[in-house]
């Protein structure tokens, strides 16, 4: 498996894509703020979405044209989350009658999704002007448009792509996300599209992303909200030309594998591109009695208000990370906990038994002050191990949220 450089959502073969500034949120700017993936065929598909039960109107309406198992293109814009509006379906429904007529395809055919400011009606104009210029300059190099165009808070694209052999055949998986704020995935604002080549049944699809993203998004909390929007979709075109995918064999566990280094690499992008965050935070947990305990305390670090901002201020504060797997809700014998720090400054272990131990507090902080930075759990009491993905807690985080709309 090998990632390309400079991969993006249009990376394998037979899709393409296009963003442009539509202008969806009034504004000055030239930014793009709806986008356009297509597939040169239709494809088997699957997603999985947030689980809040205040969902935006683009996801009601992408849950029902994609019941089949089949979709051919993606329309997408930031600047508006399209939630809580009266007329929200009418609108997505628009926006996929908008894209299917300017891609030449079925409307039932596309995957809608939007992410924004929730509770402000979605103006339909943009979308009316824009779409059909959109469908004119789709092309093969047009995903790094497509990343900027679902950008809201974000302060860097999030793309990548990887190939790996399956069959004999060079299969491409490729992705695209947003996010930086209102994160806190349990799929079920984050928003990934992913494609690939890869001939797969839409049963195997489902089956591949569920395990992918229990592993990887599901990980991810940068500050404990979980987003009206949600959605995690992947479209399989199988023009890689190896033979389909129909069980949960070799090639099914090849190609989940790569599914799982794309995801968890998209996860990371995600939780160190968090509102206001200068620090990528993983904390990896070994000897849990279960792996489902591993996840639950991985989650429950990152998760700490109070750990986010011991991380912002590089205090190897310890005890913030024990309280929180106090607090997890997992049978953990805390006398057996051992903690350390890691950063490509070095390593140092900060307590051992449950109890504090004497340390460096001057090389403690320069690990500390690197930007990304692991917390090391080892419970001694299992084989269950996880690993989950967050950033620190710091003053631009409520700068940026106390003025959102604006």
């Amino acid at each position: 498996m090998n990632f390309i450089e400079n991969g993006s959502v249009t990376s394998p073969i037979g899709f393409k894509g296009a963003g442009i500034c539509g202008s969806v949120k009034p504004s000055n700017t030239t930014k793009r703020d709806i986008a356009l993936i297509s597939s040169d065929v239709i494809c088997n598909t699957a997603a999985v979405f947030t689980k809040n039960l205040v969902k935006s109107s683009a996801i009601i309406v992408t849950q029902r044209n994609i019941e089949n198992g089949k979709a051919q293109a993606v329309i997408v814009n930031s600047g508006n989350a399209n939630t809580c509006n009266a007329d929200g379906e009418e609108k997505a429904e628009r926006m996929c009658e908008l894209a299917a007529q300017a891609l030449n395809i079925d409307k039932e055919d596309v995957i809608v999704a939007s992410t924004g400011v929730i509770g402000q009606p979605l103006p339909i104009e943009p979308f009316e002007k824009s779409v059909p210029e959109l469908g004119k300059i789709m092309s093969e190099n047009g995903g790094t448009d497509v990343a900027e165009a679902i950008m809201t808070t974000d302060t860097v694209k999030k793309e990548t792509a990887v190939t790996v052999e399956i069959g004999g055949k060079t299969v491409t998986i490729g992705a695209v996300a947003k996010g930086s704020g209102m994160i806190h995935i349990n799929m079920g604002t984050m928003l990934s599209f992913v494609t690939t080549d890869a001939a797969i049944s839409s049963d195997m699809l489902k089956a591949a992303l569920t395990e992918a993203v229990e592993k990887s998004y599901n990980m991810v909390s940068v500050d404990g909200d979980t987003s009206t929007n949600d959605t995690l979709a992947i479209l399989a075109n199988g023009m890689a030309g190896n033979e389909e995918i129909t069980s949960r064999n070799e090639d099914y566990r090849i190609f989940t594998d790569a599914l799982m280094a794309i995801c968890k690499s998209m996860a990371k992008k995600l939780a160190a591109d968090g509102e206001g965050a200068t620090k990528l935070i993983v904390c990896s947990v070994s000897g849990a009695k279960t792996a489902a305990d591993a996840k639950r305390v991985a989650k429950s670090v990152i998760c700490s208000s109070l750990v986010k901002a011991a991380m912002f201020g590089a205090d190897a504060n310890w005890g913030r990370v024990l309280c929180a797997i106090g607090y997890s809700g997992c049978d953990v014998d805390v006398t057996l906990v051992d903690v350390s720090f890691r950063s490509k400054a070095g390593d140092i272990k900060v307590c051992e038994n449950g109890a504090g131990i004497d340390f460096s507090e001057e090389l403690a902080k320069k690990i500390l002050l690197e930007n990304e930075i692991e917390i090391i759990v080892g419970l001694n009491d299992g084989d269950g191990c996880a690993e989950a993905y967050g950033c620190d807690l710091t003053y631009d985080y409520v700068k940026i949220n106390g003025d959102y709309r604006t």
